[in-house]
């Protein structure tokens, strides 16, 4: 079965539907691996311009598949390729538009926050439970930082409270709320205003945006990828992941 659903709309448009439904599409190696290829083979194609990410079931996505993270030895290829990931999704020349429902937690939010745009239907739950699992959402910091003021990051990140889809479009951090039957008409609707444009215009236009940060995606994301390891190789982590899967409150050491 594919992990990454891959469907080619037009000539200019692609979609690709995270397909782990039965687990969230919850983000494990081989999905981040699959996920990436297509978006590095879909590029390729000059005439391709939009990509469209979504998620099958009830959820777009909702984080780490934290049963692969609680292996150790698979904690570094497992970073890697999330880190891969969001660099290949803040890099690309394409125009990228998430539409989010059910959930987007954690990772699955950093997909989403790396994208140009994010469409969410009304009722979607955001957020960034790391801290919560003893980890560090450091690679999705990368993207958060750019969008949300101060307050509004430190409240996601250090409380791990769970916010709605209107309350994200407050701080910025999604485009549009929608009701649940209109995500994909209000993705065309992008799309047709994305297109009017010149092909090129708009792709210098990306990356002049991404140049004029003090710094690169590429160099954020490797300093993120230190510190998110030093968490996951931590007894903290253990101890979250650990009690996330036995469904009870962590023992955190005093």
């Amino acid at each position: 079965m594919a992990f990454v659903l891959v469907e080619k709309q037009s000539p200019q448009i692609t979609r690709l539907t995270l397909n782990r439904p039965e687990r969230r599409n919850s983000l494990n190696i081989e999905l981040l691996t699959e996920l990436t290829d297509a978006m590095e083979k879909t590029a390729a194609d000059e005439k391709q311009r939009v990509l469209i990410l979504r998620g099958a079931g009830d959820s777009f996505c909702t984080g780490l598949d934290l049963k692969e993270a609680a292996e150790m030895q698979k904690a570094h290829a497992s970073a890697e390729m999330v880190a891969k990931t969001l660099v290949t999704l803040g890099r690309t020349r394409l125009i990228t538009i998430a539409t989010v429902h059910g959930a987007a937690l954690a990772g699955g939010a950093g997909i989403m926050s790396a994208c140009d745009f994010v469409i969410a239907a009304e009722g979607t739950k955001i957020g960034y439970p790391e801290v919560r699992r003893g980890l560090v959402a450091g690679l999705v910091l990368t993207f958060l930082r750019r969008q949300l003021r101060e307050r509004d990051l430190r409240e996601l990140l250090l409380t791990s409270e769970l916010i709605d889809a209107k309350r994200a479009q407050e701080i910025g951090l999604v485009n549009r709320v929608v009701p649940p039957n209109e995500l994909e008409s209000a993705a065309q609707k992008f799309i047709a205003s994305i297109l009017q444009g010149a092909p090129t215009a708009v792709t210098n236009s990306k990356r002049l945006i991404e140049e004029l940060w003090s710094s690169s995606v590429v160099d954020d994301v490797a300093v993120a990828l230190r510190h998110h390891m030093q968490a996951r190789e931590s007894n903290e982590a253990k101890e979250g992941i650990a009690a996330f899967l036995e469904k009870r409150a962590p023992r955190w050491s005093e």
